[in-house]
């Protein structure tokens, strides 16, 4: 499945179904981001199941400040509506398929439950 270019209008609708959702917040004018943009589509292509979104920060400035996007690219992975990761750098595809693998081994019950005891609403 290729990417999905994420904006306001589809972000939530998009991030907020079950299953895996990996977010790559990207610019035009970012070096790491055009090299990073590769991996992240043949990671796209390996995994079908998975939503691969693009946010362009400079087009969706929203978006970036609503997530404090200070650094690009990010990565930000996403199950069943709860951010399980995000982190500034454009991954090598070890690494990026390395955390999609982690994320597929969650359990959503004790990652929400973990939220709970800190005070976070799902």
């Amino acid at each position: 499945m290729a990417t999905v270019e994420l904006t306001t209008a589809n972000f939530d609708e998009v991030t907020e179904r079950d299953g895996i959702v990996l977010l790559d917040f990207w610019a035009d004018w970012c070096g790491p981001c055009k090299r990073f943009a590769p991996v992240y589509e043949r990671s796209s292509d390996k995994h079908p199941d998975i939503v691969f979104g693009k946010v362009d920060t400079e087009a969706q400035q929203e978006l970036g400040a609503k997530f404090n996007i200070s650094s690009i690219p990010t990565v930000m992975a996403i199950r069943d509506g709860v951010i399980v990761f995000a982190q500034p750098g454009a991954l090598p595809e070890s690494a990026l398929e390395n955390l999609i693998e982690q994320v597929q081994q969650l359990d959503m019950d004790d990652v929400r439950k973990k939220l709970a005891e800190h005070g976070h609403k799902h």
